[in-house]
């Protein structure tokens, strides 16, 4: 992948299907002699043309705008040129081998290729370039991503602040903080014979107590915002016709599964992602768990048990009409004794006692967080959906959140611990400020991670890859 790193590239930019408009992207060092032989004229920078795309054999394939971005100031910091055609896709992908085919024309005035080398760009590659020509940092890069993905409102907010550098600027801040602690520690370690203490006279305990404060509140931001990109995965799970999918229906505000009062009418796994406050919740309602012979049924119960210790979080739907019976309340012991041994101890379990118009009376004694609700009627349907905001771990934050992934609340994390056990250096009487100074470095690698300011190229191809082509 390192040799191809300056290669021209070309893409169609615009999704997959027809369209009003479609756009073909080109990006590399040097693209005049391209440009005059697919406009069959020069651009003036940044300014739409409207004019024919030539075919190579004195005809036109469309007609429609070019705009040419010369480096440094374009998307990928190189050279760029974008044709807006007609978003037919045999138009686009006859345009694009265009692109490819003139690239490799002789030029009349050379009497060299236009353009050597021109290729298909891998996916996510122009988002790459842009990245590691400066243009942007890895969270920005991650951004565009994020926002073509998002699936709520409020994710796409979140992403657009972070492709602004909302993230970026947080991330800046404690990077700043970080270094002036770590020219203290390395200051002193330099020179030792010096009267003055350093990191006494500097308060570098106060310097670092305050970025631990710092670092709590972008980490509790950047949980958020992972939260809004990514959800999590709620199911729900319980004895048959205990009213799962009707739950599931209630909770989605559709009918999405399939209702009925037979006992196990629910065979296989049945999911869709909701949102709650911009949240997104991917609910999953599965087959009632039971004894069973016929053998279908024990797939659905075979795949409900695999969701079951898939989850994030877990809702235990109980029938509030069959409580007071002994076996349904045996077997319902027994599932949940299961359900506690396969989940790990950190995934929340919410027991939900449905049917609460049919029931002929209040209930005592019902086990665990125990909601009472009617699917059918909707009653306690919203109360539930506050509770899942809170099991997920979402708070209401102010106006400013920034869409974060995975690896970045990790990555706070790790530079968290580090500082702590800087801390706990520092506190020494005689602190080793060797190891200090370990400590802090470490912190500042995990923070660089996050902005991508390191040679990890796997980790780069990774990122990059599930980008789509043209981006």
């Amino acid at each position: 992948m390192l040799g191809q790193l300056h290669d021209p590239i070309a893409a169609i930019a615009t999704a997959p299907g027809r369209g009003a408009v479609g756009i073909v992207r080109v990006s590399g060092a040097g693209l005049a002699p391209l440009v005059q032989a697919l406009c069959g004229r020069s651009l003036r920078p940044r300014e739409a043309t409207y004019l024919p795309f030539a075919d190579g054999q004195g005809g036109a394939l469309d007609q429609g705008l070019a705009l040419f971005f010369p480096a440094p100031h374009s998307f990928t910091g190189e050279d760029v040129l974008e044709l807006q055609a007609h978003g037919g896709p045999v138009l686009l992908e006859l345009l694009l081998a265009r692109c490819l085919a003139a690239a490799a024309e002789p030029d009349p005035a050379t009497g060299r290729p236009r353009l050597p080398g021109l290729r298909v760009a891998r996916p996510g590659e122009f988002s790459e370039r842009a990245f590691r020509n400066g243009k942007m940092d890895l969270t920005q890069a991650e951004a565009i991503a994020d926002l073509i993905d998002a699936s709520t409102e409020a994710a796409a907010r979140s992403a657009s602040r972070s492709l602004g550098g909302a993230f970026s600027r947080e991330i800046g801040t404690l990077r700043e903080a970080l270094i002036h602690l770590r020219m203290l520690v390395e200051a002193t370690l330099d020179f030792p014979e010096e009267d003055i203490d350093f990191l006494q006279q500097a308060d570098a305990a106060g310097q670092l107590e305050r970025l631990q404060a710092q670092l709590v509140a972008v980490r509790q931001r950047a949980r958020q915002g992972a939260l809004l990109r990514e959800g999590i995965k709620v199911v729900i799970a319980g004895q048959p016709n205990a009213g799962k999918s009707s739950l599931l229906n209630a909770l989605a505000g559709a009918e999405l599964a399939i209702v009925s009062s037979v006992a196990g009418t629910t065979r296989d796994v049945v999911a869709q992602t909701i949102q709650i406050q911009g949240v997104p919740l991917h609910v999953v309602d599965t087959a009632g768990l039971r004894s069973s012979s016929d053998e279908v049924e024990q797939i659905g119960i075979a795949r409900a048990w695999g969701q079951i210790e898939q989850a994030d979080a877990l809702l235990f739907l109980h029938d509030l009409t069959r409580a007071g019976e002994p076996a349904y309340r045996t077997a319902d012991a027994a599932i949940r004794e299961e359900m506690l041994a396969r989940l790990p101890a950190a995934v929340p379990v919410l027991d939900v006692w449905n049917k609460s118009d049919a029931a002929a009376a209040p209930q005592a004694g019902l086990p665990g967080e125990a909601f009472r609700l009617s699917a059918r009627t909707g009653e306690g349907i919203e109360t539930l959906r506050q509770r899942l905001l809170e099991i997920a771990g979402w708070q209401a934050l102010p106006e400013g959140v920034f869409l974060a992934r995975a690896r970045h609340v990790q990555a706070l994390q790790q530079m968290g611990e580090h500082l702590q056990q800087a801390q706990a250096l520092l506190a020494q009487r005689m602190p080793a400020l060797d190891l200090l100074a370990e400590e802090l470095r470490l912190a500042q690698g995990a923070l660089n991670a996050i902005t991508g300011e390191f040679d990890a190229e796997a980790l780069l191809g990774v990122i990059f890859s599930r980008f789509c082509i043209g981006k």
